[in-house]
């Protein structure tokens, strides 16, 4: 299947499967990751409809998280914290308000992902925000997606950056 087909599919699926049991087992497997428990600060992502929500991890109050915010056609890195002000952006995510800061202060980075690849390749949305914004990251990356998002390849081009670690339930 080529890519775009694979993204009908997995929001297609994405709709039928996700629950918030499943959101939480995968919340209560990445707070028992040792790579969570090292890090100090953590960009994750504000869901979308039907999205994993892993949210719940922002009442860690012994780390700090960051959301993305797109600008132009890069992502940038934003302190978050429960309460702050959100606003919606182009593509409908919710976004901080807040100023962006040198991605490099992260140690560990959740990606959003339709699915993902037996090689840890995700399959985004299609516009390569995450792929050029995890160029050159040196930090942690995961992704949580449920068992059945996960499939032999996505078929990855140059410019695709693997994850370093999908957590499934």
């Amino acid at each position: 299947m080529d890519k775009n087909s694979l993204r009908k599919y997995f929001k297609n699926l994405r709709k039928e499967l996700l629950t918030l049991k499943i959101s939480q087992s995968l919340v209560n497997k990445l707070i028992n990751l040792k790579e969570y428990q090292t890090s100090k600060n953590i960009m994750l992502f504000y869901p979308l409809d039907n999205e994993i929500n892993l949210l719940e991890i922002l009442s860690d109050t012994t780390k700090n998280f960051y959301l993305p915010k797109i600008e132009g056609d890069e992502i940038v890195c934003c302190p978050y914290k429960i309460g702050d002000e959100l606003k919606i952006s182009k593509f409908n995510t919710k976004e901080p308000i807040t100023n962006c800061v040198d991605k490099n202060i992260l140690d560990l980075i959740i990606v959003p992902a339709l699915c993902c690849d037996k090689n840890n390749y995700r399959l985004g949305y299609g516009k390569g925000y995450y792929d050029r914004f995890l160029k050159g990251f040196d930090g942690y990356t995961i992704t949580c997606l449920p068992k059945e998002f996960i499939i032999d390849t996505i078929n990855p081009d140059k410019y695709d950056i693997p994850i370093k670690l999908v957590i499934t339930d």
